[in-house]
């Protein structure tokens, strides 16, 4: 008797014990969704971590979340059978089955990563690119690209997206689809104007000098 009472005491004990130990925090849904749906659906084109490997698809990692929800929503057609404010095949395929919510958690865990930053090569258009990108081109009527990215690229979260350290070939082709008209999700037409007004030159110097900014 007095052996059962003492065990009973001991198990009591341990479960006390073990109740007193903080449990280990469990992950939130929306982290464990984005963390599934960036490696299952975003990596062969993005990276898992938001860092691609294909020059022509930008670099995610960093990025403002404000932005990328912003481009997730435009990617996906309206509930009204509206179609998509931005035109893209693939990422319109992509984004049309994400809800609300999931957009929001995979905009919010690509920001959260480290940037692996493009490199920029070309020195001569980095230098065509830097007095573009601080001082724009008054006879042209081009303004600064720091007006609105930052002098270092960072962008404004709530308006405008980080550049540095993109890859060129992927500014470059955005810059194109702006002045051609294809893409037109800028707000007041602000892009497809300055895009207009810039030759392929200044295009290719501007896209080079942002892969080798640094935040």
């Amino acid at each position: 008797m007095i052996r059962a009472v003492a065990f009973a005491l001991m198990c009591s004990v341990s479960a006390l014990s073990l109740a007193a130990e903080p449990a280990a925090p469990a992950a939130t849904p929306a982290a464990a969704d984005a963390s599934a749906i960036a490696k299952n659906v975003c990596a062969a084109c993005h990276g898992v971590d938001g860092n691609s490997s294909i020059p022509v698809n930008p670099n995610l990692a960093g990025q403002h979340a404000s932005y990328i929800l912003k481009q997730l929503n435009n990617f996906k057609a309206g509930a009204d059978g509206k179609p998509a404010l931005r035109q893209n095949a693939v990422m319109n395929g992509m984004a049309a089955p994400l809800s609300e919510a999931e957009m929001k958690a995979l905009a919010q865990y690509f920001s959260k990563q480290t940037l692996k930053p493009a490199v920029a090569k070309d020195e001569k258009l980095v230098t065509e690119g830097r007095k573009l990108w601080r001082a724009g081109d008054a006879k042209k009527g081009i303004p600064a690209c720091a007006g609105c990215h930052g002098v270092a690229g960072a962008g404004l979260p709530a308006q405008y997206p980080s550049l540095a350290g993109q890859h060129p070939d992927y500014l470059i082709s955005q810059m194109n689809q702006w002045r051609s008209g294809e893409r037109a999700n800028d707000p007041e037409a602000m892009m497809r104007t300055i895009a207009a007004k810039m030759t392929d030159k200044q295009i290719a110097a501007v896209a080079e000098y942002a892969a080798g900014l640094r935040q």
